[in-house]
């Protein structure tokens, strides 16, 4: 496996290696002593999986109180994958990654405690997996607004048309009266 930097330190690409010949294809997904080597010594209690259709933005979410390490990947279709430091003592407090996913490349993310994340569906559906490494709260959840200026997040919206949001997604907060972690 690859393990990519982004251009926040915490936050991780992770490309897989495939073993691929006629009859498919092979991959490793997770693999604690090569994730622990690569600085993510993570343990998963909860996996989820979704399925969205094409505009379909969910997120930013957040855990204020049993905060969640997420480790993303589609395995079929393509999303544009966001994390968001949400940790006031970091420099990189309030700034955003965003990756490509999809069935085609492979790649993960990982999002590690302390952050908002959220993804759009680029592709006609896309079915999204994560392992978490605490499980769900939704006492503790909380969401930022996907459109919040502060964040400026480049989401690439289809042009004309409006992302489908939940109704929880719709009532986020900005950034600047969100609970953030210290």
């Amino acid at each position: 496996m690859k393990f990519l930097s982004t251009r926040i330190q915490d936050v991780v690409v992770i490309e897989p290696k495939v073993f691929g010949d006629d009859r498919g294809f092979f991959m490793e997904t997770w693999r604690s002593d090569v994730f622990a080597a690569n600085g993510i010594d993570a343990a998963f209690v909860q996996d989820n999986h979704s399925r969205s259709g094409r505009g379909v933005l969910r997120g930013l979410h957040y855990q204020i109180r049993q905060p969640q390490g997420k480790l993303a990947r589609v395995i079929q279709g393509e999303v544009f994958d966001v994390a968001v430091d949400l940790r006031r003592s970091s420099p990189t407090f309030g700034q955003w990654v965003g990756e490509i996913l999809s069935a085609a490349n492979k790649r993960m993310l990982w999002v590690p405690p302390g952050f908002a994340h959220g993804f759009y569906v680029l592709s006609d559906t896309a079915e999204f997996l994560y392992k978490c490494t605490d499980y769900y709260a939704p006492a503790h959840e909380r969401s930022i607004r996907w459109d919040d200026p502060a964040l400026a997040v480049a989401w690439p919206l289809a042009v004309g048309v409006e992302p489908l949001l939940s109704a929880k997604d719709l009532a986020g907060v900005a950034l600047g009266d969100a609970e953030c972690y210290p």
